[in-house]
């Protein structure tokens, strides 16, 4: 797939978006501070013009001591204002200058008047779990005027209440406006993908006590691979040599990397430290055998915010990750840029070498530290993941408002206990993960690995895809990816130890693919524990991947460094300069 000198995607990634900043490899360097008004339309440069003239007339006298050091006084600070406001100005035009793409939803909304295809957790529902038509009116009346107190008058079904629904609405100051970028619309209620992705999500829940490392030998993982296979609307990995779902395949992610090693990125698993305090990634985890939701008055209950909910079943024991029970609980609870700034510490200490573009690789006598340094580094990442939720809030809220694998799994009972009738696809109704999970709960609900089920907003895009998406994105620009992790590890079945990993593939674990990796196994972390579907991991990546982006674009003028721009692989495999 070509990419233009915009960083524009053309066509051809899992999510195509109207505009992904950033250079191409090649492309002409955005302009100096002392071009920058060249550049500008004639109208645009008359407002900068008009703006910044009296502060560099009143510099342009004394700028500079007789020395000739910059001045300190007032003048000189002026001169500095002044800069700052081209820097400023120049991104606001660069960014003004994205069009505002189109956000098309599935069309389930306006499709069923009964909102069985949409998300409507907390708000009221009726004995089969469908929505209050009131309720949900109020909701689509909220997002619809923007205005707080319509937000206010929301009626909820319980207690719990609806997650942040106006930071879809605010703006950033940096980076481009979370409505200037799209994803894919996701699949309809009634459609194929729909139906395999929750069928996915269904042997994820009855394979969340199993090994990771035990796939290919567990007899429950050898049908899901067999069911999987014969889906022909399935997105996820197969094999490059046999085009199938293997074991080695199953439940992972799309990008590159995520096919090699261990299933969890060694980022889960080697130390680090948080300064004096040693990090050893041990994770509380729970006990196996328990899922929730898995009778129907216990999910309506939930449907509608509904507390107490069952408590936890912690397991006593820390454990290095190990099978989807462990992923399910570390994304239960972490915080959101956990995992990358975790990855961050452990290359910061071990060292890994820097992207070749840092700037300070090649000068004799400084060090990076405030720019192009760990300090740097480390606060860019949580920097990135507040403007990544923004960005997937928007979508999540005001455009897809997309139902969660646990509503679907409601339908999917009514549908086969004959409660309701509801247009579901045959791969879900006649799915043998369904009849397994019948066989074990009694109940066609998807068994849920959380008590109280997902939080309380939409499903589509998902949060922790994004921040990954973003996180991730500026480890890649500030690291090189192509250095290959040492002494790489695996887990024991137990948890309790880790093991050197000697397959044949151990010289090969990048920093680039682990980094993917890692992204792949939180976002995937969430569809073991059926809060998620793949598809909204396959949409959040690059979105967040576009806000990182263009984060490192609108901060590449500011420096006063020989900076050339950081080169480093997208998840859809195109390099680009930033």
């Amino acid at each position: 797939m070509a990419e233009d000198i915009s960083g524009n995607q053309q066509s051809g990634t899992k999510a195509d978006f109207p505009a992904t900043t950033g250079e191409a490899v090649g492309a002409p360097k955005s302009p100096g501070r002392r071009r920058f008004i060249a550049g500008l339309g004639a109208a645009t440069a008359a407002v900068s013009t008009g703006v910044l003239a009296p502060i560099i007339a009143a510099s342009s006298a004394s700028a500079r001591e007789p020395n000739g050091l910059p001045n300190p006084g007032p003048s000189g600070g002026n001169q500095r204002v002044a800069e700052s406001f081209e820097l400023r100005f120049e991104a606001a035009i660069a960014e003004a200058a994205v069009p505002v793409p189109g956000h098309p939803n599935n069309g389930d909304e306006t499709r069923y008047p009964s909102r069985i295809g949409n998300y409507s957790k907390g708000l009221p529902h009726n004995s089969f779990g469908e929505v209050n038509p009131n309720a949900y009116n109020a909701l689509i009346k909220a997002v619809s005027t923007g205005r707080p107190s319509d937000f206010n008058l929301i009626p909820l079904g319980g207690t719990v209440p609806l997650v942040d629904p106006q930071a879809g609405l605010a703006f950033d100051l940096e980076g481009i406006d979370s409505h200037q970028l799209a994803i894919p619309v996701p699949p309809p209620l009634s459609s194929a993908k729909m139906a395999d992705n929750a069928v996915e999500n269904y042997w994820q829940a009855l394979l969340r006590d199993v090994p990771f490392s035990e796939y290919e030998t567990d007899p429950t993982a050898a049908q899901a691979i067999a069911e999987l296979n014969s889906l022909p609307n399935f997105s996820g990995p197969r094999d490059p040599n046999t085009g199938e779902i293997t074991a080695g395949t199953l439940f992972r992610g799309y990008t590159s990397g995520d096919l090699l090693g261990p299933y969890m990125s060694q980022f889960l698993y080697l130390p680090a430290s948080y300064g004096a305090l040693p990090l050893i990634q041990q994770y509380q985890t729970d006990l196996p055998g328990f899922d929730y939701m898995t009778t129907f008055p216990a999910w309506l209950a939930v449907q509608n915010g509904q507390k107490p909910f069952p408590a936890r079943h912690i397991d006593s024991q820390l454990r290095y990750i190990r099978n989807g029970r462990d992923i399910s609980a570390y994304v239960h609870v972490d915080v959101l840029f956990e995992a990358y700034l975790n990855a961050c510490l452990y290359l910061i200490d071990l060292p890994a070498p820097f992207n070749p573009g840092n700037p300070y690789l090649s000068t004799p006598n400084q060090t990076g530290f405030g720019t192009f340094g760990a300090p740097h580094i480390k606060s860019l990442v949580a920097e990135v993941a507040n403007r990544a939720l923004k960005a997937v809030w928007f979508q999540k809220w005001f455009v897809h408002r997309m139902l969660r694998p646990e509503e679907y799994g409601g339908l999917v009972h009514n549908t086969l206990s004959g409660a309701r009738t509801y247009p579901l696809h045959s791969d879900i109704l006649n799915s043998k993960a369904v009849q397994e999970v019948f066989s074990k709960t009694g109940a066609w609900l998807m068994p849920h690995a959380f008590p109280e089920g997902c939080p309380q907003h939409p499903s589509y895009a998902q949060g922790h895809g994004t921040v990954a998406g973003a996180c991730v994105t500026i480890l890649k620009a500030f690291f090189d990816e192509t250095f290959v992790i040492p002494d790489p590890v695996t887990p024991s079945t137990d948890g309790l130890s880790l093991l050197p990993y000697a397959g044949p593939d151990a010289d090969q674990l990048t920093v680039g693919g682990e980094l993917n990796k890692i992204a792949a196994n939180i976002a995937l972390g969430r569809t073991h524990a059926a809060v998620h579907w793949r598809f909204d991991y396959e949409a959040s990546l690059p979105l967040g991947e576009a806000i990182a982006i263009s984060v490192l674009r609108d901060q590449r003028p500011g420096y006063n460094e020989n900076f050339e721009g950081f080169a480093f692989t997208k998840f859809d495999g195109i390099k680009i300069t930033v």
